[in-house]
């Protein structure tokens, strides 16, 4: 099993690496750790990221990101769908 925390936590600094975004690791008491980003120019542009233990990166909605071997680049993928910039 893959140590999830510690993807979601290199996933929250690779998507920060666009101006756009906030990136929050969030420790819910009773459900799975996760990502919670948002458009900080955007109230309804957000998305909270998971961490699969086969080791894909999975929004809300079930959508792949991408692997855990390329944190950047399921990073940009969630930057392209959110609609924001690299910094």
């Amino acid at each position: 099993m893959r140590d999830t925390l510690k993807y979601l936590e290199q996933f929250a600094q690779a998507v920060q690496e666009h101006g756009d975004l906030s990136a929050e690791v969030v420790h819910p008491a009773s459900a799975p750790v996760y990502v919670h980003v948002r458009n900080r120019f955007s109230f309804s542009l957000f998305e909270d990221v998971t961490c699969t233990p086969d080791g894909f990166f999975l929004t809300s909605w079930e959508y792949r990101l991408g692997r855990t071997d390329n944190v950047a680049g399921a990073a940009d993928r969630l930057a392209y769908l959110l609609a924001a910039i690299r910094a």
